[in-house]
């Protein structure tokens, strides 16, 4: 099964801190956006809670909870990973898109990750992804961006694939 990550990481591994992401990057949404579009997005409720307008358009939002009476409406709530993955109807791959607990869940099935590196470290930070064993991955491709008036950092977009 296709199993993709998606995710935005400063230079310490941190993905996050207050419940949002670190930084916004215009271009980092529309490359996600992009990516996802048409297909499903697995994540946890405290991301699906930190969409300002609710569960994403176009794509198959699935969310990880153990709640039995979560039900938002617009989204697929299932109660693993495997229920999850069982529950895609859209076509692969599917998209692990947070959070940390989530990705940490999934690091074992996935098989492409899409990585942007923020070239900055943010001291406040509080949420981080897993720890990558290099040895598993390499990358594919590359894509640098500059700072610029709509971007505060520059930041690297990476695909990376299992060996």
């Amino acid at each position: 099964m296709g199993v993709h990550a998606i995710v935005a990481i400063d230079e310490a591994g941190a993905i996050g801190r207050k419940g949002q992401l670190l930084c916004h990057l215009p271009l980092d949404l529309k490359h996600f956006k992009e990516l996802t579009m048409g297909h499903a997005i697995i994540m946890g409720r405290k991301t699906l809670e930190s969409f300002p307008k609710g569960p994403l358009p176009g794509r198959q939002n699935i969310v990880l909870s153990r709640n039995r009476r979560y039900r938002p409406e617009g989204v697929t709530v299932a109660s693993s990973l495997d229920k999850a993955l069982a529950a895609v109807d859209m076509p692969l791959p599917a998209f692990i898109i947070g959070g940390a607990q989530v990705y940490a869940a999934a690091l074992d099935r996935i098989d492409t990750l899409h990585l942007t590196v923020i070239h900055h470290t943010f001291d406040d930070a509080d949420t981080f992804f897993p720890p990558l064993d290099m040895e598993r991955w390499q990358v594919i491709d590359e894509e640098y961006h500059e700072a610029d008036e709509r971007h505060p950092y520059p930041f690297t977009f990476k695909t990376l694939t299992v060996l």
